[in-house]
């Protein structure tokens, strides 16, 4: 992968660096939308990634053997639905960073948070606040709002936001650290963005859980923009507990079924939670026993079977990642934005701000954009990206996201957004 300083703004360059990617046969695996005579330059696998080829086989093959073996298929469908959820252990843990009985493939996002929050807050009078940030994804400030309300508490009092202090609204480490030692004694839970979704800030989570824990504080993770982009380390972090959607980096599917990670430490420990009989040890499951004895690990957080046509997806994509290795992604992911930063700066820097830290640790594949015209101008250049076939998305109030996935993502899909960011700016 080339330099900073050895970079481009032709469409003869971006095409070499195509060619020369090791990774550039993983293109192939998906189906890019149509446009005109040609593809989408899709910069939105932040929101929805795309379809890989090999989903539909597989959503045939289940089809197939239901059709053929009904409840038989339980245990003797290609892949059988009785273990079905273990096939996708490996991947997800090489994808998050974990080991394979910290992670699980059940249900949706915040499901799952609402169901280890059950767990793992547990507030008492003098420590029941939960921390999270002032900009929060919608759902998460919903769930630790209810959460609190369900425990008795006032949001009011007991939810603590953590403000912004840098510009372009991204929050510091020091900000972090400042909040858990004015506050850390009254908060008994942390819940922050493995990336955050509106700026595309990617935070450091041994760094967070180190603090944290330092205050007797329990940590979790929402690693919906995270889960596929970043080379996680779920595990070595030693948070407590993670959740994701499979929906975004991950190409499951809209509305796919998501994950969770539970670190190992509490692997064995009898923690409350809402119990379900998937969630049973699986030894015993069929017994019919009245007692719960929860399977050891993340699967012990389980309520139901697993929802088969969901995971064939998830199974196919978490193949893709294997192959292509959480490592050679990050690697390319880390040159494709950087060749994006630097075509908007170098060619756009009198257009458009980078909300997005400039690091390269500090963020993922995803650019957060402001038009410095402000927010009509901003709407404008969005709407011309779509009309010639450039599809980034749109957050309230003003942001623009652009999101070049390493899997299916090239060089030349940057250079063709950017050049239609200058034609938009030229003609206005």
């Amino acid at each position: 992968m080339p330099h900073p300083d050895d970079f481009r703004a032709d469409a003869e360059w971006a095409r070499a660096q195509d060619d020369a990617d090791p990774l550039r046969g993983f293109r192939h695996e998906f189906l890019i939308p149509p446009y005109a005579d040609g593809e989408q330059a899709y910069l939105v696998g932040n929101s929805l990634g795309l379809q890989p080829r090999g989903v539909r086989q597989a959503l045939l093959d289940e089809l197939d053997d239901w059709a053929a073996l009904g409840v038989e298929g339980h245990l003797h469908a290609c892949h059988p639905w009785l273990p079905y959820h273990a096939e996708a252990r490996a991947g997800l843990a090489e994808v998050v960073g974990a080991e394979p009985m910290e992670v699980v493939a059940m249900n949706s996002l915040t499901v799952n948070l609402h169901l280890l929050l059950v767990s793992f807050y547990r507030p008492t009078p003098e420590r029941h606040a939960i921390l999270i940030e002032r900009h929060a994804f919608p759902s998460d400030r919903d769930i630790a709002a209810s959460q609190i309300r369900f425990h008795g508490y006032d949001p009011d009092e007991a939810l603590i936001e953590l403000d912004a202090d840098e510009p372009g609204g991204t929050v510091s480490m020091a900000a972090i650290e400042r909040v858990l030692s004015g506050q850390g004694r009254r908060i008994a839970l942390l819940l922050l963005p493995g990336v955050q979704y509106l700026t595309g800030q990617a935070f450091d989570l041994a760094a967070i859980t180190r603090l944290a824990h330092a205050q007797g504080c329990l940590v979790g993770f929402d690693c919906a923009h995270a889960a596929g982009n970043l080379d996680l380390a779920l595990h070595d972090s030693n948070c407590d507990f993670a959740a994701w959607c499979s929906y975004k980096y991950l190409n499951s599917g809209p509305g796919a079924v998501a994950g969770a990670f539970v670190h190992a430490r509490h692997a064995e420990v009898r923690l409350p939670r809402f119990e379900g009989w998937w969630g049973r040890n699986e030894a015993t499951r069929f017994e019919m026993r009245p007692q719960f004895e929860p399977t050891p690990g993340a699967d012990g957080w389980q309520l139901s079977n697993p929802p088969i046509l969901a995971l064939a997806p998830l199974r196919v994509s978490l193949e893709l990642f294997r192959r292509a290795g959480m490592r050679r992604l990050r690697e390319k992911s880390r040159r494709l934005t950087a060749y994006l930063a630097w075509l908007i700066e170098s060619r756009l820097g009198d257009t458009l701000e980078i909300v997005t830290p400039s690091e390269p640790e500090r963020r993922g594949a995803q650019l957060s954009l402001r038009v410095r015209s402000g927010r009509d101008a901003g709407q404008s250049l969005f709407d011309h990206l779509v009309a010639h076939g450039v599809l980034g998305d749109w957050r309230e109030p003003d942001v623009m996201r652009i999101a070049p996935a390493p899997l299916y993502n090239t060089f030349s899909d940057c250079l063709r957004c950017v050049d239609a960011m200058r034609a938009w700016r030229d003609a206005h």
